[in-house]
């Protein structure tokens, strides 16, 4: 059982940052990709970005390229998630996520481990 707990949402203005982490339970990042997934009000659960745990290729969605940036610290468990020029349609729950297989497979069939996710709002 893999564990995920993200920490570093809040209220921030648009054109504002912040950076999502997300610590894992040991010996996870190596043998997991790990992704970043948001679910806003009244909306479907998206995928936002993705890391592969083999070669670390990464993943954006095309709302957020260019302006989100994902890395992983295998060292610290830790997985980020930078988000600059924020928008107020990035308002939204954000979620970890770690999947076995590999990035095309979790963006679009879901990971297999969640964490509890934290808010994030910007504000216009």
């Amino acid at each position: 059982q893999v564990q995920l707990a993200e920490s570093g949402g809040g209220l921030v203005q648009a054109g504002g940052s912040l950076t999502l982490s997300c610590v894992t339970s040991p010996f996870t990042l190596p043998y997991y990709s790990m992704g970043w997934f948001r679910q806003a009000p009244g909306k479907e659960r998206e995928a936002v970005s993705c890391v592969n745990a083999i070669g670390g290729s990464t993943w954006y969605a095309d709302s957020v390229k260019d302006r989100f940036t994902i890395s992983r610290d295998n060292d610290k468990n830790t997985v980020y998630l930078k988000m600059n020029s924020l928008k107020p349609e990035d308002t939204a729950v954000y979620y970890c996520g770690a999947e076995r297989s590999d990035c095309d497979y979790g963006v679009l069939y879901g990971m297999d481990y969640y964490g509890k996710g934290t808010l994030v709002t910007v504000s216009s």
